[in-house]
């Protein structure tokens, strides 16, 4: 008997359904179906037998006297079997310019609750302009949310106590020196956790793997063949990332991301989410409709009072979400909660956040309801919530974004510590601000140093290999003519840009990496590092390989070998961070000394003891005494030296206790960060610095 075609399925009977929760969810007898658009006039459910049926085998209009509650329009389809695709068709009235409605009943619309979509027929152009596109249209799935978490609990890590790690899910295995059964997915990162654990990191910040838009790049990035490969351009905010599923077609997005999370909790480590309400794939008016445009265009993004047809652009992305819209604030807040009580995540990271602090009328609100409404969320109360603090349209809020809890990545942290590893003079004054934590930023308003998310790279940027190896950026193999990406990187090339056989030059970037790893791990604050720095990994000067899913993205595995020793550093400076409470206090540093303490908590030093060079213009010494936490874990002494010059240094006096070099970044490998039983005393009462390094030393 010849199988029944995706049309010739059976067709299953309705009924009117209920309009919470949203999207689609198994109840007893089939799966209801919810969707929100408040000025629909006819609401279409599409069935398709499998992700790549090119038509719907059923399609059930939905009668507004039975399948609408307000503005959410409902159906409970009997006996649908999980697995089912499905996808919607709205219609409404017109006349974009006053309205802002976008109703086109020829695009086929995702569902925005969908807890698994299949992009297998996608054609991004197919999406633009007022044509069909069901036959290349995106669906959602109908899954089951069933799931033996095996009693994994949040993990209890203190927030002062964090170590992130940034990476990417697909570009972290998809190099052939991955050696993973699965390369580019969730169940890859699954296989490095040894390799995480070993580095001693507490958490990965994953960048975005919400379900986004790979085709959503230029027409002449397109046209080379390259696709969106950061993540950057969600359209699903519910929905796992099908590209880094083994079995996507099937609706495995669910169970595959809580395996990962699961086995990165049994390892200790937290998982953080890169996240995207500031703007959609959807872009402008000349891109495509994949779900909020055909829903409620005129409630999800701002629109120009003057014409609603055009989008106001803070993100640079061609829309911007109307964050502060209250459907969309529930929105948003519900899916975080989702994300947390159902995927089990640790926190997230919000991609330009500052875009959440905007009103209805675009302009900033302090008390802007949903960044509230998340930091007061009791599902998230637990959670990290950390900000991109600034926007596209110059909003920058790095010290100032609305609320107390939210942490910040600090960028005034990663500017002032890149200009004072090369060399630029007269920082020490910020770059002690800094290192202590950022008190000047964060503790006027009651804040703490966790508040304060230290980094010196990240995905958007150099390397840090890169910062030290170029001034200039290069991005031509992007196919944008070297316009995109930032042109003030404050790096330095340390002599010749790019690649170099001069081994005085080679050996000065090595120096200046371990410098900055240094920093990062002897500050207050929360350190957060860019996956592959530990290994010097390179972008050959490309500071934005945001559509480059190849070699120059990914994460060469091979590195271990050629780059063991700073693979050995960084462990070995995490293994310091994590022995030495007095790095990770949970309040701000005062200058006075403790109950029972002979030190103050903090003491800063410039070319003498106790004389710091504020104020002096030429200054690039910086050098400074940390009490210890805990009795035993022996104080520290930290001397900075940013100039060309080797510098001898004075060793402050303590009763009783002797200095021991632990670390000498100007020192080759191993002899630049010593373990415990490899330190020996120093017998002098100075150290001599060399130019462009730093030293540290523990008392006992």
């Amino acid at each position: 008997m010849k199988p029944m075609s995706g049309t010739e399925r059976q067709q299953y009977d309705i009924l009117p359904g209920k309009q919470y929760p949203g999207g689609a969810t198994l109840v007893p007898g089939g799966v209801n179906f919810s969707i929100f658009s408040h000025h629909a006039t006819s609401v279409e459910l599409l069935l398709f037998a499998d992700a790549d049926s090119p038509l719907p085998f059923q399609i059930i209009p939905l009668e507004p006297r039975f399948h609408r509650t307000f503005f959410f329009w409902h159906v409970l389809v009997k006996d649908l079997p999980v697995g089912t695709h499905y996808a919607w068709r709205i219609d409404g009235p017109g006349d974009v310019e006053h309205t802002g409605y976008r109703f086109n009943r020829n695009k086929v619309l995702l569902d925005p609750w969908a807890r698994a979509v299949s992009d297998k027929l996608w054609n991004h152009s197919h999406a633009c302009g007022e044509d069909d596109n069901t036959t290349t249209s995106m669906r959602a799935i109908v899954v089951d949310n069933r799931y033996d978490w095996e009693g994994d609990q949040p993990l209890a890590v203190r927030p002062e106590e964090t170590i992130i790690y940034e990476m990417h899910v697909g570009g972290f295995t998809r190099h052939p020196s991955s050696g993973v059964t699965h390369p580019g997915t969730f169940r890859g990162v699954i296989e490095k956790i040894p390799y995480l654990k070993e580095l001693g990191i507490t958490h990965v910040e994953l960048l975005p793997v919400m379900a986004f838009d790979e085709q959503d790049v230029p027409a002449g990035v397109a046209a080379l063949g390259l696709k969106n490969f950061w993540g950057y351009s969600t359209h699903s905010f519910y929905s796992p990332h099908p590209g880094y599923c083994i079995s996507p077609d099937d609706g495995s997005h669910v169970r595959e991301f809580r395996d990962m999370v699961k086995a990165l909790h049994r390892a200790g480590i937290g998982v953080i989410l890169d996240v995207v309400f500031n703007h959609t794939a959807e872009g402008g008016a000349d891109g495509p409709t994949i779900n909020f445009k055909g829903i409620g265009n005129e409630a999800f993004y701002h629109l120009d009072p003057e014409d609603r047809s055009r989008y106001r652009d803070f993100t640079g992305c061609g829309n911007t979400v109307n964050c502060n819209h209250p459907l969309v604030a529930r929105f948003i807040v519900d899916c975080l909660e989702y994300w947390a009580r159902e995927m089990h995540v640790d926190g997230f990271r919000f991609d330009l956040a500052s875009v959440l602090s905007r009103g209805e009328d675009g302009n900033p609100l302090y008390h802007a309801p949903v960044l509230w409404n998340i930091e007061f969320s009791e599902a998230l109360i637990d959670k990290r919530i950390i900000a991109e603090a600034w926007d596209a349209a110059g909003l920058y809020q790095v010290g100032d974004f609305p609320g107390y809890r939210w942490a910040e990545w600090n960028g005034r942290y990663r500017d002032v510590i890149r200009r004072f590893v090369r060399g630029d003079q007269g920082l020490v004054e910020e770059v002690a601000s800094r290192i202590s934590g950022s008190s000047d930023l964060y503790q006027p308003r009651d804040r703490l140093p966790a508040n304060s998310i230290n980094y010196v790279t990240c995905h958007d940027g150099f390397t840090l290999l890169d910062q030290v190896s170029y001034e200039h950026k290069r991005n031509e193999a992007n196919g944008e003519d070297n316009r995109d990406g930032c042109n003030n990187n404050l790096s330095w090339n340390c002599g010749i840009e790019g690649p170099t056989d001069d081994e005085a030059i080679a050996g000065l970037r090595r120096r200046q990496t371990r410098n900055f790893m240094a920093i990062l791990y002897l500050s207050q604050g929360v350190p957060m590092m860019l996956a592959g720095d530990e290994l010097l990994r390179t972008q050959h000067g490309n500071n934005n390989v945001y559509c480059q899913d190849n070699e120059l993205g990914w994460f060469d595995w091979g590195l271990i070998e050629t780059h063991g020793d700073m693979l050995r550093f960084t462990r070995e400076m995490i293994a310091f961070r994590k022995r030495h409470p007095a790095l990770m206090q949970a309040r701000f540093l005062t200058g006075s000394n403790r109950e029972g303490q002979i030190l103050a908590d903090i003491t800063w030093h410039g070319r003498h003891l106790h004389r710091p060079q504020w104020g002096d213009p030429s200054s690039q010494i910086l050098a400074f005494t940390l009490a210890e936490l805990e009795p035993g874990e022996g104080h520290l002494h930290v001397m900075m030296n940013m100039g060309k010059d080797e510098v001898r240094l004075q060793l402050p006096l303590i009763p009783e206790r002797h200095w021991f070099r632990a670390i000498d970044t100007a020192e080759p490998p191993p002899r630049d960060i010593l373990t415990l039983p490899e330190q020996r005393p120093v017998m002098e009462h100075s150290y001599p610095v060399q130019g462009h390094s730093i030293a540290v030393f523990e008392s006992r």
